[in-house]
C-alpha cells in the first residue's frame, strides 16, 4: 500500500489540439443522468473517437513525480528542540509544484512546513515559503469507496514554485505535539512516513487553433475516450473548450437536458444563467491514464462549495494548465485520489476549467468539501486567498459558473438548502445541516478555506448569480 504513489515515475500528460466548436446548439443532447454502467459508456466512446482528427500522430509529452523521504535534522534533537524532519537535494529533475504527504489521512500534521526551491533558469534559490498543512478537510467523504481505498494519505497543501531543479524542506512540529495524539511513531509528534514530492506537470496545452497533428497522448484509452464522450451534449467530442451560450440558447439547452424533470413552470420560465466558457479535460491536458477507471456521481446538485487552492498566487494565467496538471498529479499519485478533488476551477483571471471527470452538467461526486461531496459541487480557485483579495474576474466567474450548473437543477443561488452529512469536524454524520446554495468550504468544516478575502466575495457571487438567471 505504501509504494503507491512513492515511487518515481514518469507519466504522460495529455497536450491538447484546438477543434473547431458548433455555433449551433446540438441538435440531439442526452438526459444528465449517468450511464446505466461504466462499461456501455466505454463502448459508446470506443466508436465515437474514431471521429477525432490527427489521432494517428500522437505521442507521449511526459510529466512525473518524485517522492522522496524525509530524514530527522540531528541538529535539533541535539538540542532538545521540537522534533524537525528535512532534506535537502540540488540534484533533482526538474518539477514546478511541490507538497508533503504522510502515511495516514485521517492524521493532521500539526507544525510548520517550509520549502525554498532554486529556479532551473536563473539558478537561484528562493526565500523560505510557508505550505498550507491543514488539507484534511479536502477529500472524499468517510465511509466511501474513495476514501477506504487503501491509498489515500495525509498531505498538506500543495504549492506552485515555477520550474525548479533544487529544493530545500523542513518541517517542524509545534511545541506539546506528544500530547496531541498524533499517530506518529513512539517518541514523535509528526506523522510517520512524511515524503517529499516534487511534481513535474509537464508540457503545455497547445494554443487554440493548433495543427491536429500536435502531439497528444492518452487519447487511445478508454479511460480518455469516456472523458471526452460525457460532454458530447455540449461540445464536439475531444474539444478542448465548452463555449459560452447565450440565455435563449442555454434555456434550450436545459430543456435538452432535463426537460422530462422540469416542471410547467420550470419550463415555461427557465431560471439559468448563461453557460459560460469552459476548458475541458482535454484544453488542459489531463493525463487520462493517471485517475480511476469510470465516474461516480450522485443524485443532483443542490449546492456549491466555493475553495481556493492554497497553491500561492505566483503564476500566470497563461500557464494555469500547468498548475492544474500539478495539483492533478498531487491529487491521484501522490494523495491516492480517484481524480482531481474539485468539480472546476478558476484561475485567476477569470478563465473556468473543467475538474474532476464524468461531463461539466452532470452531478459528478468530488472530493472537495470532507462530509458534503454528496449533492454538490466544488469549484476551486487557483491561489491564495487569506490576505490576498480575489480579482473581480474570480468573483464574476464564480458568478456565472454557478449561475449555469445550480440552474440546471432549478437552485436558487441566494437560498438556502440542506445538506445531509457525511460526517467531519462540524457536523455529525447524518445531520441535515442547512447551508447557502453558494457556501464557502469553511461553511460545512471548521476550516480557513477558502480564505478571508474570497470568503467575503461570496456574497457578491450570490448575488450576480442570481442576476445571471434572471431572478
Amino acid at each position: 500500500m505504501r509504494g503507491y504513489g512513492f515511487l518515481s515515475s514518469s507519466i504522460g500528460v495529455t497536450c491538447a489540439a484546438a477543434i473547431a466548436l458548433p455555433s449551433a446548439l446540438p441538435a440531439a443532447a442526452a438526459t444528465t443522468r449517468p450511464a446505466p454502467t461504466t462499461e456501455a459508456a466505454d463502448a459508446t466512446a470506443g466508436r465515437l473517437l474514431a471521429r477525432i482528427p490527427g489521432r494517428s500522430a500522437e505521442r507521449a509529452v511526459p510529466g512525473s513525480t518524485q517522492s522522496l523521504p524525509l530524514a530527522p535534522l540531528a541538529r535539533d534533537r541535539a538540542l532538545g528542540a521540537a522534533p524537525e524532519q528535512g532534506l535537502y537535494r540540488s540534484d533533482v529533475r526538474h518539477f514546478s509544484l511541490v507538497g508533503v504527504v504522510w502515511d495516514t489521512p485521517d492524521i493532521e500534521l500539526h507544525g510548520r512546513v517550509q520549502v525554498r526551491t532554486r529556479s532551473a533558469a536563473a539558478g537561484t534559490w528562493s526565500g523560505w515559503q510557508d505550505v498550507e498543512t491543514h488539507n484534511a478537510d479536502h477529500g472524499a467523504d468517510p465511509g466511501t469507496a474513495e476514501r477506504t481505498s487503501g491509498h489515500v494519505r495525509g498531505a498538506t497543501a500543495p504549492l506552485w514554485v515555477g520550474d525548479s531543479d533544487g529544493v530545500d524542506v523542513r518541517v517542524r512540529a509545534e511545541a506539546g505535539n506528544r500530547d496531541r495524539g498524533t499517530g506518529a511513531d513512539e517518541g514523535d509528534p509528526l506523522p510517520s512516513g512524511l515524503r517529499l514530492e516534487l511534481v513535474d506537470p509537464g508540457a503545455e496545452p497547445p494554443p487554440q487553433g493548433a495543427p491536429a497533428d500536435f502531439p497528444r497522448t492518452g487519447e487511445q484509452s478508454a479511460e480518455a475516450s469516456a472523458a471526452f464522450a460525457v460532454n458530447t451534449d455540449l461540445a464536439p467530442l475531444g474539444a478542448s473548450e465548452i463555449q459560452a451560450l447565450d440565455r435563449t440558447a442555454t434555456e434550450q439547452e436545459l430543456l435538452a437536458l432535463r426537460g422530462d424533470e422540469l416542471t410547467e413552470q420550470q419550463r415555461a420560465k427557465p431560471s439559468i444563467g448563461p453557460r459560460p466558457r469552459i476548458v475541458t479535460r482535454r484544453g488542459w491536458g489531463a493525463d487520462e491514464g493517471l485517475r480511476a477507471k469510470g465516474f461516480v456521481y450522485t443524485k443532483k446538485v443542490k449546492a456549491a462549495f466555493v475553495h481556493h487552492t492554497a497553491s500561492g498566487n505566483n503564476y500566470r494565467c497563461s500557464r494555469a494548465s500547468s498548475v492544474i496538471r500539478g495539483i492533478y498529479r498531487y491529487h491521484v499519485r501522490s494523495m491516492g485520489w480517484r481524480d482531481i478533488g474539485y468539480n472546476f476551477l478558476v484561475d485567476k483571471c477569470g478563465n473556468i476549467y473543467e475538474g474532476r471527470a464524468g461531463g461539466v452538467a452532470k452531478p459528478v461526486r468530488g472530493a472537495h468539501t470532507l462530509g458534503f461531496n454528496s449533492n454538490s459541487t466544488g469549484i476551486a480557485v487557483l491561489g491564495t486567498f487569506s490576505s490576498s483579495k480575489p480579482s473581480s474576474a474570480v468573483v464574476k466567474a464564480i458568478a456565472r459558473l454557478t449561475a449555469w450548473k445550480l440552474g440546471l437543477y432549478g437552485m436558487n443561488p441566494r437560498a438556502k438548502t440542506y445538506l445531509k452529512s457525511g460526517g467531519g469536524n462540524l457536523y455529525r454524520k447524518g445531520k441535515n445541516v442547512r447551508l447557502n446554495v453558494i457556501s464557502g468550504h469553511r461553511d460545512g468544516f471548521a476550516t480557513d478555506c477558502p480564505g478571508r478575502q474570497l470568503y467575503r466575495k461570496l456574497g457578491t457571487a450570490r448575488s450576480a448569480a442570481a442576476r445571471y438567471q434572471g431572478r
